[in-house]
């Protein structure tokens, strides 16, 4: 991100009651996700919405596409909620729908339900029931309607957060005073790559072979630089749907590799909104045929890798003389790099090599306008002596809830002292 502007006065953890409203995604949104579609003429449908995993003839898609158009609202309260939890992996994304009796405005609103962990890696199949807590709602852009997704963390029966479920750490680090008094802001660069389905190679690359060298796509149009615009775009209006508060996307250096951004968002919401970006995301490249993946460094070799760039500022580095305190936070960020490397993304020593716009991973640095830095800091920042400061190290798989609540842990709630005691220890071992 260039900046961090004020944050949305809107909380997505409610929906607005106008939602009745809104209308889900239309033909021009979903048709433009069809690649390299046979076209025996033109297409003469009223419907609005897009089947591509039927293959059949035109009638029994048509049918099928007013069954998925059905509007609802005149005839039931009831709605659909989409129920989205991090699986076993924790980068993969699962969900589950449940029928509500009415529409709802607050998670608190919705009931727990539970699932089969032992078929997700998350618990044994001797004790295999995980139950899932609703913590955030956004409306569906896929059902339109009052229909939602609900943003969910996983708990034992017991009621312990499980293993994977690194969301109830983020809202405890959240909770604390002293945090929430600095209103801590992330604006979050979520960078993916889009891989043809059959081959797992980048979208509009030769199959076996490679494209041009980079230096054209990032930011490019045109059919040879530009490869998957319409899932991005499509994307986007669906975030903005939803109510995700995703600030802009765009084309980014390796062909075939995107970016968009969320935020700025104030602490645990920075963690829900990208990870319903992400289902979201998982959702409509599943429709377009496209397999989306996160790995930070798809393609070995002269070509960039995807990170997870988080812009982050407090009340103090945002208020006068705020450069001071960014400093201070960078030497904090500077004595724990080790800890932070550690939860910043699987397989990111692939990417921060030194090279194609990052840091060595071995070494901690910081600098104004340098890309090549661990953190870097804006030149106007600089300049006004307050604002933010952006942490290039995660990458792109990184849990938000880790990153977000590791960031303002080390800056505001950890101590110097701890560090060099830590230090000490190392040195007499």
């Amino acid at each position: 991100m260039a900046h961090i502007l004020a944050p949305t006065t809107q909380w997505q953890t409610r929906i607005t009651k106008n939602a009745t409203s809104a209308s889900p995604m239309t033909a021009k949104m979903w048709g433009s996700l069809l690649l390299k579609q046979n076209k025996k003429g033109p297409t003469k449908t009223s419907t609005k919405f897009r089947v591509l995993a039927v293959k059949s003839e035109g009638y029994t898609i048509n049918r099928l596409e007013g069954l998925l158009n059905l509007d609802l609202t005149p005839f039931t309260d009831k709605i659909i909620a989409e129920y989205i939890w991090i699986g076993g992996t924790g980068v993969d994304v699962r969900s589950k729908s449940r029928t509500i009796s009415k529409p709802v405005e607050h998670p608190s609103e919705l009931p727990k339900w539970n699932y089969d962990g032992s078929s997700t890696g998350q618990a044994p199949g001797e004790d295999s029931e995980v139950i899932l807590y609703p913590q955030a709602i956004f409306k569906d852009p896929f059902r339109g309607g009052n229909n939602i997704l609900v943003i969910c963390d996983a708990y034992t029966p017991q009621g312990e957060p499980i293993p994977t479920n690194k969301r109830a750490k983020a809202a405890e680090i959240f909770a604390k005073q002293k945090v929430i008094d600095e209103v801590p802001w992330y604006g979050i660069e979520q960078e993916y790559t889009l891989l043809q389905t059959d081959v797992k190679w980048p979208l509009g690359w030769p199959v076996g072979g490679y494209p041009g060298p980079q230096g054209p796509y990032y930011c490019g149009a045109g059919a040879d630089k530009s490869f998957g615009r319409d899932i991005s775009d499509a994307h986007y209006k669906a975030c903005l749907y939803a109510g995700i508060n995703i600030s802009g996307t765009n084309g980014e250096v390796m062909p075939g590799q995107w970016e968009y951004q969320v935020g700025p968002s104030v602490g645990i919401e920075a963690g829900d909104h990208i990870w319903a970006s992400r289902y979201i995301l998982e959702r409509i490249t599943e429709q377009a045929g496209v397999v989306l993946t996160l790995d930070p460094k798809p393609i070995e070799g002269d070509w960039n890798g995807a990170g997870c760039h988080t812009n982050y500022s407090t009340k103090s580095m945002r208020e006068e003389g705020g450069f001071e305190v960014i400093k201070k936070a960078i030497h904090k960020l500077s004595l724990r790099h080790k800890e932070h490397i550690s939860a910043y993304g699987e397989g990111n020593e692939r990417r921060l090599t030194g090279k194609h716009e990052t840091a060595s991973i071995n070494t901690f640095s910081w600098g104004v306008a340098n890309r090549g830095c661990s953190i870097r800091v804006g030149r106007e920042t600089e300049k006004q002596g307050k604002g933010y400061l952006e942490d290039r190290r995660p990458a792109s798989n990184m849990d938000p809830y880790i990153v977000t609540g590791l960031l303002a842990e080390t800056t505001l709630l950890w101590e110097e002292a701890e560090a060099l005691a830590a230090t000490k220890l190392e040195q007499n071992v």
